[in-house]
């Protein structure tokens, strides 16, 4: 599978796509983080408080009698959207869930290798050192430089450290501090070449950049659906390759780990229910993919095209802004991108693990603008991160920029 985007221009990136009434965003911020936790849709919204009106009407009928059904139905839908059989993934509540349950469920050795590189979600690198600690495994660090040139910059040092040791390969699809859309086919169908499963963490792929699952071919993958799909907050889905799936058991053991039943598998069957919960999310991630779709004629491929557009776009202005080269090439670019900027005035890290740099709180209290500023790759080294949807314009990065040549 490669990853290729409609040819076709963007109308127009200079208005916002969609009406403002559709968004439940503050109308008085200048919102260019939608890739840290996303937006829902207003009808999305509306969607999922019917759920939860069913649910609370009859709750027995609900939950013993109807929501294994409407599981399978909302899955079958989002595996169209994906590239994959209904019966590979699961729902789970975020990436970082997906992460941990398969990291939690394998077995490793003493002096086994486990790879990921510098450019890892903290959280999910957090779960591989976890699971390395109490097995013995080593954690094996390849640094990715950004900015960087070309491909080759990644996909080299990756499948170099590779050796007889190395058991599993944990990589973001979309990186979240610099926003490289990763060559992740050419990564899967390397390290499977080399006897390596691959762990996709793919929080930001799903509605940034075309998917398709069974054709990619990784042991694992997980995405959010809450951020380019724009789902509720607590969608997301795992997906696992049919031969690996014995193995892969959720962080919650439940019902499903002594059920008798044959017609569906045990890794359906222990993922489908994991105690009581409100699954409206899952359940809305459906009516958000027809929503977004509904938003632009070309549907989901225009979508993408756009909101990519739009972040190359937001990127030279901002380069241009602060006199600096792009960082790396236009193609590893999806619907976010990083630019550095000048070091911070101090060394030492936030309390919030989710960064709340003194020019992020000043961006906002000064000029309503609400965007990333990331320590990376370690402070006072940092990054502006912005991110495009439909609901933003270019004339927001514009704003962004002449706020940046006030400050820094």
């Amino acid at each position: 599978m490669r990853l290729k985007f409609p040819t076709k221009r963007s109308p127009s990136l200079v208005a916002s796509a969609a009406a403002p009434t559709v968004w439940p965003l503050d109308p008085a911020i200048t919102f260019l983080n939608h890739g840290s936790f996303g937006s829902c849709p207003l009808p999305v919204l509306e969607f999922q408080r019917e759920v939860r009106e069913r649910m609370e009407r009859q709750p027995v009928k609900f939950f013993v009698r109807d929501l294994e059904g409407l599981l399978d139905e909302a899955r079958a839908r989002l595996a169209a959207f994906v590239g994959s059989a209904a019966e590979d993934f699961v729902f789970v509540p975020n990436a970082t869930s997906g992460v941990n349950a398969v990291l939690r469920s394998l077995s490793f050795d003493p002096g086994d290798e486990l790879l990921v590189t510098d450019q890892e979600y903290n959280a999910c690198r957090n779960a591989l050192d976890y699971v390395a600690g109490r097995s013995g495994a080593r954690v094996v660090v390849v640094k990715i430089p950004f900015p960087l040139a070309g491909v080759a910059e990644i996909n080299t040092p990756i499948l170099a450290a590779v050796t007889p040791r190395t058991r599993l390969v944990l990589l973001d699809h979309v990186t979240s501090q610099t926003g490289l859309v990763l060559p992740i086919e050419a990564l899967v169908r390397g390290l499977a070449a080399r006897g390596v499963d691959t762990l996709v963490d793919g929080a930001h792929a799903p509605g940034m950049v075309p998917l398709n699952l069974a054709q990619l071919g990784a042991a694992y993958y997980t995405g959010n659906c809450h951020k380019w799909i724009c789902a509720p907050k607590g969608a997301a889905f795992l997906h696992v390759r049919r031969d690996r799936q014995e193995r892969i058991h959720p962080l919650v053991i439940s019902h499903g780990a002594n059920s008798s039943r044959t017609d569906r598998s045990r890794f359906l069957i222990e993922f489908g229910w994991m105690g009581t919960g409100d699954p409206s999310a899952a359940l809305a991630v459906p009516k958000a993919l027809e929503f977004i779709r509904s938003l632009r004629p070309g549907g989901w491929d225009e979508v993408m095209k756009h909101n990519r557009d739009l972040a190359l776009a937001g990127r030279r202005v901002l380069c241009a802004a602060l006199e600096i080269p792009t960082p790396c090439p236009d193609e590893l670019i999806g619907s976010l991108a990083s630019v550095p900027i000048p070091d911070a005035n101090s060394a030492k890290p936030s309390k919030n693990p989710l960064y709340l740099d003194p020019l992020q709180d000043r961006l906002l209290v000064e000029f309503g603008i609400e965007v990333p500023v990331i320590p990376w790759p370690a402070p006072p080294k940092r990054l502006l991160r912005i991110s495009a949807q439909l609901y933003n314009s270019l004339p927001q990065y514009e704003k962004l920029a002449r706020a940046l040549k006030k400050l820094l």
